[in-house]
Order: C-alpha cells, then sequence, then structure tokens
C-alpha cells in the first residue's frame, strides 16, 4: 500500500474517536481529547496543544505559537486499544501517550479551545465569506521555498492534488499538459543575487551593489519570460512570490544602514522591481509572501541567522542530523532556541493564494458597505454623549480607523451608506462633535438614511435606490439586536460590527472587498451612482415617454479582439460580477473569455453616457454562430431600453456576418429576473425551453429614443 492511502487511514483513525491524553504513568489530562478536521484540538484547552498535522505520516502536535510540542515516536497496541507514543523536543525524559477511547457520535459537541485568530485568518479574514473555493489542481513552479510548499500544502489541503515544476534558472518550461486551476511561481533570491553577495567586503567597493542590482532585474525578467511564457496561451491565472526581506540590516557599518551596502535594501529595491515588472503581464498577480513572514514575525520563518543570507528559505528543516561527526558537545535540538511557526506560515501562504483567487473571481464580493452610527462610526450615542457640559467620547483609535476605512473602500469602488435610528437634523447638527478631526462627512456617504424606521425596512430601500441586491451589502452596526433584524428580513446580507477592534480589518483585508484590477468604472462608480440618483428624481416628476425622450441617451459599442485589448479586464470583472441583468448567470475565467474569442466568437461591450452622467462600460454580449449566448448589463442603466437597444446591435453585427435568423438563450436563476423578457421585448419569439428566435428578414426593435455614438 502507497504512503498516502496509509497517511489517509491514519488521519481517519485521528478523527474518529475521543483519546485519552496524559503522560505514561498517572492520571490522565482528560479522557476526551479531540482532534478536528481543520487541524485544530478539541475539548482540550491547554496553549502547548493548539494544533497537529501529519508529516510523512508521523503526528505532530503545535503549541499555541506554532512551535513543535510532541512528535509521534511510537506507535502499539495496548489492552486491544490503539496507543501513540508522544515524545517532546524539549525535555528527552518527558514521554505522553494518547490511548483510543470510544467513537465520537455524529451528535457530538465539540468545545474548541480560546485563542487568538491564526496568522491565517488575521491576515486574510474569513468574516465575509459565503462561497467556498476549491481548487482542483494547482502547479508550483520553485526552487528549494516551493519545496516546502508543495510537501506541506498536500497536508493543509489534501484535496488540492499539485505539480511541481523546479526553476532555478531562466531555462524553458514545458508548457501545462493539464487543466490548471492556478500557477504559483516563486524565483530563487539566490539566482537573483547571485552567489557575490556572500563575500562582503565587496559591499563597500563604489557601484558594486548597483552592479548586483542591474544584473538581477535582467534575471528576474528573464525568469518571468520563462515561467510566465505559457500564462497567455493558456490563460492561466498566476501569482508570483515576492522575496522575504532579511530581518536584520548587515552592513559594514552602522552609518551605512539603509546605504548602498545594505543588502536588506537591497532585497527591497529587487522587490518593488518585481512588484512593476508584473504590471506587463495580464492575469498576473503579486503573492507577497515578504508581508505574511513581517505579520508572523521573521524570527520564526526566515533561515538568514543560520545560512546563507541569499537563500531566502526558511528554517524548517532539522540540521541536527547532519552534525557528522559527533561533536564534543551534542547541539540540542533547534526547536529549543529556535522556534518554527511552519504550520502558521504555510496556511498563511496557502490562504492567500486562496483571498487572490477569491478577489480574482469576485466571489461573495461587497458592492456596498451600510454603517450604523451610535457606537460604530464613533463611541457613545450622539445625542447623549455628546451635549453641551458632557466630556466627549475620545476619537482615538477605531473610530478614526472606521473613518479611513470609508475613504478606502470609495476608492476601490465600493459604495458607502449610512442606516441610523436618530434624529437627522440632530445628527448634522452635532456631527462635527463626534467626527473631530473631520475626516468623513455625510457628503462621503451616496445613501443616508437616519429616520426612527426599522433599519431593515431602511436597507432594502438602500438596496433599491443602488440596484444591489442584499448579498452585495455588508451591514456594521453595534447592536446584536440590530444586526439580526436586519439578517432575518435579509438572509443573504452580512452583518459586523459586535468587536470594533475587527471591524476595519475586515472591512480592508477581507478578499471580497478588493478589487483584481481598478476599472475606470470601479474608480467612478460614486459618481455615476449619484449621477443614477438624479435621474431617478427626475423620472418621478415626467411621464414615461418624456422621461426617455429627456435623457439624451447614447450608446457606444466596441468589438473585444483578445486579452489584450483595454477593455479585456472591465468585460472579465462585469460578467462575473452581475446577477440580476445575466441571462444565464454563468461566471467566465479571464481564459474562457480569452478561448471563446480564439474559438470565433464576438465580444460586444457598450458604453452608455446620458445627460446626467458617463455609466462607462457598462453591457457585454457574447455572440457566436448566429446566437447571442450571454448578455449581461449593470443595472445601473436598467428601465432606459438601453439593453433593448444593445440586443438590436448584436442582430445587425451578426447578421453582417453570416444572415439568417438569430437566436439567443435564457438560463432562470434565482437573481435574473429584471432580464427574463429582454429578447421578447426586441422581437425574438419564445420557442420554449429557454431558447429564443427572431426569423430571418425579422426586423428587431430600435428604441427611438437611444442613439449610437461612434
Amino acid at each position: 500500500m502507497s504512503g498516502a492511502p496509509i497517511q489517509d487511514l491514519f488521519r481517519q483513525k485521528l478523527l474518529s474517536c475521543y483519546w485519552r491524553f496524559g503522560p505514561g504513568w498517572g492520571e490522565a489530562k482528560t479522557d476526551r481529547f479531540m482532534f478536528l478536521a481543520d487541524g485544530g484540538i478539541g475539548n482540550y484547552d491547554h496553549p502547548n496543544e493548539r494544533r497537529w498535522a501529519l508529516n510523512n505520516g508521523r503526528l505532530e502536535i503545535f503549541d499555541s505559537t506554532g512551535a513543535l510540542m510532541w512528535v509521534a515516536a511510537s506507535r502499539y497496541v495496548e489492552d486491544q486499544l490503539f496507543c501513540i507514543g508522544l515524545k517532546t523536543p524539549r525535555d528527552p525524559n518527558a514521554a505522553f501517550v494518547l490511548k483510543e477511547g470510544p467513537a465520537i457520535p455524529a451528535s457530538a459537541a465539540v468545545v474548541a479551545p480560546a485563542a487568538a485568530l491564526r496568522p491565517a485568518d488575521f491576515l486574510f479574514p474569513k468574516d465575509l465569506a459565503v462561497t467556498p473555493v476549491k481548487l482542483e489542481r494547482v502547479r508550483l513552479v520553485g526552487s528549494c521555498m516551493t519545496a516546502l510548499y508543495h510537501e506541506q500544502f498536500q497536508r493543509v489541503v489534501p484535496e488540492t492534488a499539485f505539480e511541481y515544476v523546479v526553476f532555478n534558472y531562466a531555462g524553458e518550461i514545458a508548457a501545462p499538459d493539464q487543466k490548471f486551476d492556478l500557477q504559483y511561481v516563486q524565483i530563487p533570491l539566490r539566482s537573483v543575487l547571485t552567489d557575490r553577495v556572500v563575500w562582503a567586503g565587496r559591499f563597500g567597493e563604489d557601484g558594486f551593489f548597483e552592479e548586483v542590482f542591474r544584473t538581477g532585474c535582467e534575471v528576474i525578467d528573464a525568469m518571468l519570460s520563462s515561467a510566465l511564457a505559457h500564462v497567455e496561451s493558456h490563460g492561466l491565472t498566476t501569482l508570483v512570490s515576492n522575496f522575504i526581506v532579511p530581518q536584520m540590516s548587515v552592513t559594514t557599518h552602522l552609518f551605512g544602514r539603509y546605504g548602498a551596502g545594505d543588502l536588506a535594501g537591497l532585497v527591497r529595491r529587487v522587490n518593488d522591481y518585481l512588484a512593476a515588472c508584473l504590471l506587463r503581464y495580464k492575469n498576473v498577480y503579486l503573492a507577497d509572501v515578504n508581508g505574511i513572514a513581517e505579520s508572523i514575525g521573521k524570527q520564526y520563518v526566515l533561515d538568514d541567522m543560520i545560512n546563507f543570507y541569499g537563500h531566502n528559505g526558511a528554517f524548517f528543516r532539522e540540521w541536527v542530523g547532519y552534525e557528522r561527526p559527533a561533536r564534543i558537545e551534542p547541539i540540542p535540538d533547534m526547536e529549543s532556541f529556535y522556534h518554527s511557526k511552519r504550520l502558521e506560515f504555510v496556511e498563511a501562504v496557502w490562504d492567500q493564494i486562496l483571498a487572490v483567487v477569491r478577489t480574482v473571481r469576485q466571489v461573495d464580493q461587497v458592492k456596498v458597505v451600510v454603517f450604523d452610527l451610535d457606537n460604530t462610526l464613533w463611541r457613545g450615542q450622539l445625542a447623549e454623549d455628546f451635549r453641551d457640559g458632557a466630556e466627549w467620547p475620545k476619537p482615538d483609535g477605531w473610530p478614526v480607523g472606521i473613518w479611513e476605512a470609508v475613504h478606502h473602500l470609495r476608492a476601490r469602488g465600493i459604495l458607502c451608506a449610512i442606516c441610523s435610528k436618530n434624529d437627522e437634523e440632530v445628527v448634522r447638527a452635532m456631527w462635527s462633535r463626534a467626527v473631530e478631526p473631520a475626516f468623513v462627512s455625510l457628503d462621503d456617504f451616496v445613501c443616508v438614511k437616519i429616520n426612527w424606521r426599522t433599519k431593515a425596512e431602511n436597507i432594502l430601500e438602500i438596496c433599491r435606490e443602488l440596484n444591489v441586491r442584499p448579498k452585495s451589502v455588508v451591514f456594521v452596526d453595534d447592536n446584536p439586536v440590530e444586526r439580526a433584524a436586519v439578517q432575518a428580513a435579509m438572509p443573504d446580507i452580512r452583518v459586523i460590527g459586535a468587536n470594533p477592534y475587527l471591524t476595519r480589518r475586515i472591512l480592508l483585508w477581507a478578499p471580497e472587498t478588493q478589487v483584481a484590477v481598478l476599472t475606470d468604472e470601479s474608480a467612478q462608480r460614486e459618481e455615476m451612482v449619484r449621477g443614477q440618483l438624479e435621474r431617478e428624481t427626475e423620472r418621478n416628476r415626467l411621464t414615461r415617454e418624456q422621461f426617455l425622450e429627456s435623457l439624451q441617451c447614447r450608446v457606444a459599442f466596441l468589438a473585444v479582439r483578445g486579452a489584450d485589448d483595454a477593455a479585456f479586464g472591465r468585460v472579465v470583472e462585469l460578467v462575473n460580477k452581475t446577477n440580476q441583468f445575466n441571462t444565464t448567470g454563468k461566471r467566465w475565467a479571464h481564459a474562457e473569455v480569452a478561448g471563446f474569442l480564439a474559438e470565433d466568437g464576438d465580444v460586444l461591450a457598450l458604453r452608455v453616457k446620458d445627460r446626467f452622467t458617463d455609466y462607462g462600460l457598462v453591457g457585454v454580449l457574447f455572440c457566436r454562430e448566429g446566437e447571442i449566448v450571454q448578455f449581461v448589463m449593470s443595472c445601473r442603466v436598467l428601465g432606459m431600453e438601453v439593453e433593448v437597444f444593445a440586443v438590436a446591435h448584436a442582430v445587425m453585427v451578426m447578421r453582417a456576418r453570416r444572415g439568417g435568423a438569430v437566436r439567443a438563450v435564457l438560463v432562470e436563476t434565482a437573481d435574473n429576473a429584471p432580464c427574463r423578457d429582454v429578447f421578447t421585448r426586441s422581437g425574438f419569439v419564445d420557442v420554449g425551453e429557454g431558447r429564443f428566435e427572431l426569423g430571418e428578414g425579422v426586423m428587431p426593435v430600435i428604441p427611438g429614443h437611444v442613439r449610437e455614438e461612434t
């Protein structure tokens, strides 16, 4: 039997029963010790035993710092029960035993120990995640650091298949021969800096470091060219790891720190160059491994205190076994003086990969954040705690952080709104008392609902005004009753706010609030929405015919030819974030759109403007062989008959190429009711089973108030 099935059987055994845990003699610490499937420990709360993993079939148990605490030294049967003998690297005389207990019933409750956030959860918050993301196949391209990832990822995510490609130089890399969800590239720093930097005596030579940097940049260019050669042709989403900057500035003198002879400074420059290089590539993103190491602590990750400075690896290897012949004074186990946080580091690297994938695919993307006011945007209650003569609550700390977060969200194209049970006149009059310094104002929020109606009513109205579904909204409120009431009314909405010290990190670091590429439409979203709200005010004053004529609506069409097209990124963004006006609900990966174009498909994008605002690129039609395969459009321009005008244009384009009848497909989803009649309104006949047809010679409907702009 191969090693993998044996390890799987051992894992199943660990998960299947309770365990008696304690010293080999005397009273047990617990007889309900549990190994949890996520790598945690259940029913036992002690900092020495917090996480577990299987390393080549050997059980390892880690403490709350991530340091190795116990290692399985033996397996045996006693009293017909399976036992695991444990040893600790901290004390050669200590010996504990895990002894098999009763099977865990399916209904068993698990008491997990209270603990601080794991580094992976701290850096990549899961609080806004709803839909899980699974990667079936991942290609790892790199050197010794990637060998570590390959070894450890298989334990962290055994359900994912990994291929490891050794990459130490700028040689040709074979094209991926199978379908991969993602490629991860790690360029070895040693190949970039070369062994020249070992001879520190040269650090003071004029031009030495500049030469190392210049030739290092050439190596990066060559290795990126090799590693990313197949990205475009295969449409393979790729992450490229940066370099971990050394922990200390090893210079010839203190005055030289951050100067020309500072090796750490040189690696920072190399990182900046690598990040700039990646901007030349489509569908390639930076993996900030240096940031992960800094957050966890390079003391627990990087091997530069024992090994070659340019190695840029992790000290997870047990070097003591290399000591041959034996020394006069034995070297103690490295864990006794250098604690390694291997598991935390590897988990964080993997979670960073998943976070980037969630952002690129726009999984559970947040479009609107709605804030309460009292005890959410500031400390205390405005009317009570900021009155004349009172000592006003301080803004320092989390309130200032929330104000800053509002502006970061807006810069990403995420709309911010307010929903508060309060007197609006009081709020406007006393706002400057609570918000001091004046870092945020009511004008920074695109929708403001301050009244005594229920918050659920107000948020539903915000959703209607902004044309978003509750599942795209996050509500931030300190009151658990209000959060529960809103969630009961809108089960898909996400609610946070119980702990103000977590709020800013969740809002700014969660992958669901990130954008892969900031398109013009994303950057100008708030301005466009304000114009849309003004447009809706105008709509209410006029008849429908008067309103449509007054819009002066103009549509410009552009044919997207390939991934290098300037509009390509926006097309991918739009098709993956649009739910309501989406005729099939299908999501398209970067590679799929590129493949559709390569297989003689047409991608027609449309830009819309009226007298209120320029809405930007808001619609995409996928057409092939006389059929509208899919039509997606932003709800910002619904009600203007732009969609009918766009269908007519697509019909003309397809007939110019091949003539004959034109077909269209519609797949009903839970969200796409607004687009289900688009083809019948455009003159098509419903022929059943989600298919529509416009007969040969039959003209589509062309709204007279919409004009094409070239």
